[in-house]
């Protein structure tokens, strides 16, 4: 996996960690209610693995952006220091709103 597919793997990990608390939330906010959101915390058994994948696979992003050599040739894209400094800010923003969602359980009663 490269960069790019492991940041959007983590990204819908993540979502899947969150969906038992945060969907409720937004169904709310959008006008959307009714007895089938309490469905939605049926998927707080599986939140633990989810959490677990998400964190996974973003050290594994990392790893790559920062320990592993990039071995390209010059005059390619991922010679240029722009698009690697481009894809660590990248990195950053995704990881910042991915730990977010995470931690949304343990400050949630701010929202309800």
């Amino acid at each position: 996996m490269d960069t790019k597919q492991t940041l959007w793997a983590s990204a819908l990990a993540a979502l899947g960690a969150s969906l038992c608390c945060v969907a409720p939330l937004v169904l709310v906010t959008l006008g959307l209610g009714g007895a089938w959101l309490s469905t939605l915390t049926q998927f707080e058994s599986v939140r633990p693995v989810l959490v677990v994948l998400t964190l996974g696979l973003l050290a594994l992003a990392w790893r790559k952006l920062y320990r592993q050599p990039a071995v390209c040739e010059a005059g390619t894209a991922c010679a240029d220091a722009t698009v690697m400094r481009r894809q660590r800010q990248v990195f950053w923003l995704v990881a910042a709103g991915l730990l977010l969602l995470l931690a949304f359980p343990w400050y949630a009663s701010l929202f309800y």
